[in-house]
C-alpha cells in the first residue's frame, strides 16, 4: 500500500503537554483505558511513550495493548484535525515521525542498547536519578511524577512522559515486574527545615508508604532513596526508625549515610542529604560488599557553574534592590555567591553555592545572588542552578516553562554527580551476583 504524507500539523507531544490540550480520545470495551472517562492527555502520553521506549523488551507487554490502541486513536484524531481523512500510512507511527513524535526522537538522554540492569524512577522530578542511573548502564522501565511542569521538562530530556500521582492504583498497575532497582527521591518538605517538619502528620510524608507498597508487590533487588538530612533526626529519630523498620519488615537490609555534595561529589554546593540503600539478601547475598563513596577534595569552584555570558535584564538588579549598597561595598569580593532572604543578604564564606531549595520558585528573594566580575548584581539563572546540581550541559528546560517553575524544579532535584557515585556501588554489588 503506498504511503502518503500527512499535512503539517504544527504540534507535538511536547506542545500538547505545554498547552494543556486534550486529545478527545476514548477506547471502549477490552481497550478501555479508564472506564467511561476520557483521561488527560499526559496520562495517554505516558502510556504511549513508555510503550515506544520499551518496544522489543519483556516490559513492553504492560503497555502494548493500550499503547498501540492509543496510537491508532491518535492517528484518527490527527486525520480529523488536519482535514486529511484520505491520508494513508503503512505503519501508524510513520504518520507522526515528522510531527507529533519529533521531540520523542530528539530527546538528548537515551539508555544504552543493552542495559546492565533495569530501574524505576518514582517522584522523578526532572530526571536527576534517571541521568545518573542511565550513566551507570541502567534502563528506566517506569517513571512517575505528579507535577505537570516537571513532566514537560522530563519529556523534553528523555522522550518519555512520566505517569502521574503514584498513590493512584491507575498508575501503580503500569509498573512492570522484574526490575532491579527502585529509585525514589520521595518528597522532602515534610521533613525539611524549610518546611514545617510535620513528618508523617503531613500527607507528603505518608507517600513513603506508597513506595513501601510498591516494594512489597515488586520485590526489587535493591532500593535507592534520597531525602533531606533532617529525615534522620526528625522527631528524635522516630520518623527514620519507622522508615527503616518498614523496609526491614519487607525483608531488606538497610544502609544509610548523610553526605554533602561539596565533600563527596566535587560539586560546589553546600547540600547535605541522607542516602538510603537497601538490598534483598535473598537476591543479593553479597550485599555487605556495598559501601558508600569516600570523601574527596573539592576542586570545582563556582566559576565552573556560572555563565558569564548572561545578559538578560530580568536576572539583574539595579540600585533599587534593597541590599544593593551593601553588595556594592563588597566589590572586592567579585565572583562570590550570596544567600538572600527577605531580611538579609550574606556572603557564603566557603565560596560555594548555598543549598538550593524549591522555595526559589516562590519569590526572587530565595534565589542565590552573585556579584559578577564586572560589579553587576544578579540572581542565578535556572540553568546555573542545575549546573550546581551536577546536571550535564546537555540538560535543558523547555522554553515555554516559566522561570518560577524552573527554579522549583532545580531546587527539588538531586545532585546527579552524587547519585551516580552511589549508583555505581549499588550496580557493582548487584551485578557481582548476577
Amino acid at each position: 500500500m503506498p504511503k502518503k504524507k500527512f499535512k503539517k500539523t504544527f504540534f507535538s507531544i511536547g506542545t500538547l503537554l505545554s498547552e494543556k490540550k486534550e486529545i478527545n480520545v476514548q477506547l471502549f470495551g477490552k481497550e478501555s483505558i479508564n472506564e467511561d472517562k476520557i483521561i488527560p492527555f499526559s496520562d495517554q502520553a505516558a502510556i504511549v511513550t513508555h510503550y515506544l521506549k520499551l518496544k522489543g523488551t519483556k516490559e513492553e507487554k504492560v503497555f502494548k495493548e493500550k499503547g498501540a490502541a492509543l496510537i491508532n486513536a491518535w492517528l484518527n484524531w490527527v486525520s480529523e484535525t488536519t482535514d486529511c481523512s484520505e491520508c494513508i500510512a503503512s505503519e501508524p507511527l510513520d504518520a507522526f515521525t515528522l510531527d507529533l513524535f519529533k521531540d520523542f526522537y530528539s530527546a538528548p538522554f537515551q539508555p544504552k542498547e543493552n542495559p546492565d540492569f533495569k530501574f524505576i524512577d518514582l517522584f522523578a522530578g526532572i530526571g536527576g536519578f534517571r541521568i545518573a542511573m542511565q550513566d551507570c548502564g541502567g534502563e528506566c522501565v517506569f517513571s512517575s511524577e505528579w507535577d505537570e511542569n516537571a513532566k514537560q521538562t522530563y519529556y523534553y530530556n528523555f522522550g518519555e512522559v512520566p505517569f502521574g500521582d503514584i498513590t493512584k492504583e491507575f498508575n501503580k498497575k503500569y509498573i512492570p515486574d522484574g526490575f532491579d532497582v527502585l529509585c525514589a527521591g520521595f518528597p522532602c518538605q515534610a521533613f525539611s527545615i524549610a518546611g514545617y517538619r510535620r513528618g508523617f502528620d503531613d500527607t507528603r510524608g505518608t507517600l513513603f508508604f506508597d513506595v513501601a507498597e510498591i516494594i512489597r508487590r515488586k520485590k526489587p533487588k535493591a532500593i535507592y532513596l534520597e531525602n533531606v538530612k533532617n529525615l534522620y533526626t526528625h522527631d528524635n529519630k522516630k520518623t527514620f526508625a519507622v522508615i527503616k523498620g518498614t523496609l526491614e519488615e519487607l525483608g531488606y537490609v538497610v544502609y544509610h549515610k548523610v553526605m554533602n555534595a561539596m565533600e563527596y561529589a566535587n560539586i560546589p554546593q553546600n547540600r547535605e542529604r541522607i542516602f538510603i540503600v537497601c538490598f534483598d539478601p535473598n537476591q543479593v547475598p553479597n550485599h555487605q560488599d556495598f559501601h558508600f563513596p569516600e570523601k574527596e577534595k573539592l576542586t570545582a569552584t563556582i566559576k565552573d557553574c556560572i555563565d558569564y555570558n548572561i545578559i538578560d535584564k530580568k536576572y539583574f538588579y539595579t540600585d533599587k534592590f534593597p541590599h544593593y549598597d551593601i553588595l556594592r561595598k563588597n566589590i572586592t569580593s567579585m565572583d562570590t555567591i550570596y544567600q538572600w532572604r527577605r531580611q538579609y543578604v550574606r556572603e557564603n564564606k566557603s565560596n560555594v553555592c548555598p543549598t538550593l531549595t524549591a522555595n526559589m520558585g516562590t519569590g526572587g528573594h530565595n534565589v542565590p545572588l552573585i556579584l559578577t566580575k564586572n560589579g553587576s548584581i544578579r540572581k542565578l539563572t535556572p540553568k546555573e542552578c542545575v549546573n550546581f546540581q551536577g546536571f550535564p550541559k546537555e540538560f535543558t528546560f523547555p522554553e515555554n516553562i516559566a522561570d518560577s517553575a524552573k527554579y522549583i524544579q532545580a531546587g527539588n532535584s538531586v545532585v546527579v554527580s552524587l547519585i551516580r557515585k552511589v549508583c555505581q556501588n549499588i550496580v557493582t554489588t548487584i551485578l557481582a551476583h548476577s
